[in-house]
């Protein structure tokens, strides 16, 4: 499996949480979206003899793009890529841009998948992040999008401020409501130079014990086990036959390209990475020059990375993988710095694979990193 990923830098308001890179001017909408599909055929050699099966418009907010842009980039992919028959394509969105028209047109281009990024049903939680929408529009888009498309996502943040375990259901219970195939859910995170971050750092907003948002978090798998969804990763929650590809490519280390300012690219042995400068990124791609930084991985680098991502998910961390793509040396520190959590039961054995408990779950990321060989 191998992916392209395409970043729209471009959002009608700043969400005070968000670190991504985007612009809230849209005078150059045109000439990025001409962009992208010259650094598509830039980058072609990339991909010459892989077969693409997933195309995910990320962000930014991607449904700020007139559908015959977003159906311009992807004929782009189909005239200079080999793509699967049956493509996983989605779309990132937000529910004020989700239109009964738009919804609709949408339903009658390639995009197959939505990824709607609700965070809240809640007036007051989306005010404090700023989202363009308020609940109301976004009950009305999924109502919508769900007669049009089978395959839907929604986002949904845990741990705001002021957020009662009750309320954090009752956001849940809603999404379940509509029977979408797929939840995403993620804590919210203060990240450095964000508008969240400077209320924090002056007391306006006060920051949310880590305890509760694990409360969070084992109320978000309860409740969606219950109703049939697999956490196949730490943030994704899906019914069978409805995980992500684009999300499962990701996480079991599958090549991507990614176009775009600011989109990372992964080939198994190097990651690549685009300025994160619109201005920039526009100016060498005019010049046919592809403005990517790219770093080679040593093998303690994918051994890292891969003991990160396995772990995060249900199909864990194989032994009999690190000893043949890494060396024993590996197998042989992975078992021994493992086992402290396994006596703790944050992490288990089954057969060849190691992976996080339900307990430890929620600390995955805090364990791999445990595991990380640092020096060798």
């Amino acid at each position: 499996m191998s992916g392209i990923y395409i970043h729209i830098p471009f959002c009608k308001q700043a969400c005070h949480y968000c670190d991504f890179h985007f612009s809230t001017s849209m005078g150059k909408k045109e000439a990025m979206v001409n962009a992208l599909c010259q650094e598509l055929k830039l980058r072609k050699a990339t991909f010459k003899d892989v077969v693409v099966e997933t195309i995910y418009f990320g962000g930014g907010t991607p449904s700020v793009l007139e559908t015959s842009e977003i159906q311009k980039i992807i004929q782009t992919v189909y005239d200079d890529y080999t793509v699967t028959e049956t493509p996983e394509i989605t779309l990132e969105a937000n529910p004020d841009d989700l239109t009964s028209d738009k919804i609709k047109q949408l339903a009658k281009s390639p995009i197959n998948r939505l990824s709607i990024g609700v965070q809240s049903f809640f007036g007051e939680d989306l005010k404090l992040m700023n989202r363009a929408h308020n609940a109301k529009e976004a009950e009305a888009c999924i109502a919508l999008a769900t007669k049009h498309f089978d395959n839907i996502s929604i986002d949904l943040i845990y741990g705001m401020p002021n957020m009662t375990n009750q309320r954090w259901k009752e956001n849940i219970d809603k999404a379940l409501s509509f029977n979408v195939p797929h939840i995403s859910s993620y804590a919210l995170t203060v990240e450095p130079n964000t508008a969240l971050a400077s209320f924090v750092k002056k007391g306006l907003v006060k920051p949310v014990d880590d305890e509760i948002v694990q409360e969070h978090f084992n109320i978000l798998n309860e409740t969606l086990s219950n109703a049939g969804y697999s956490c196949y990763e730490i943030s994704n929650f899906g019914k069978p036959g409805y995980f992500s590809k684009n999300n499962t490519a990701y996480w079991q280390q599958k090549k991507y390209i990614g176009i775009g300012p600011s989109a990372h690219s992964f080939d198994g042995n190097t990651r690549g990475w685009n300025i994160n400068n619109n201005p920039k990124y526009l100016k060498a791609i005019e010049k046919g020059e592809l403005p990517m930084e790219v770093e080679v991985l040593s093998t303690k680098d994918k051994y890292n990375e891969y003991v990160m991502t396995g772990l995060r998910t249900i199909w864990g961390v194989s032994l009999s993988r690190i000893a043949s793509d890494f060396g024993n040396t590996y197998k042989d520190y992975i078992m021994e710095h493992a086992e402290k959590y396994i006596e703790q039961q944050l992490l288990y054995r089954d057969g060849d694979l190691i992976l996080a408990s339900k307990k430890g779950k929620f600390l995955a990321d805090g364990i791999a990193a445990d595991l990380f060989m640092i020096n060798l």
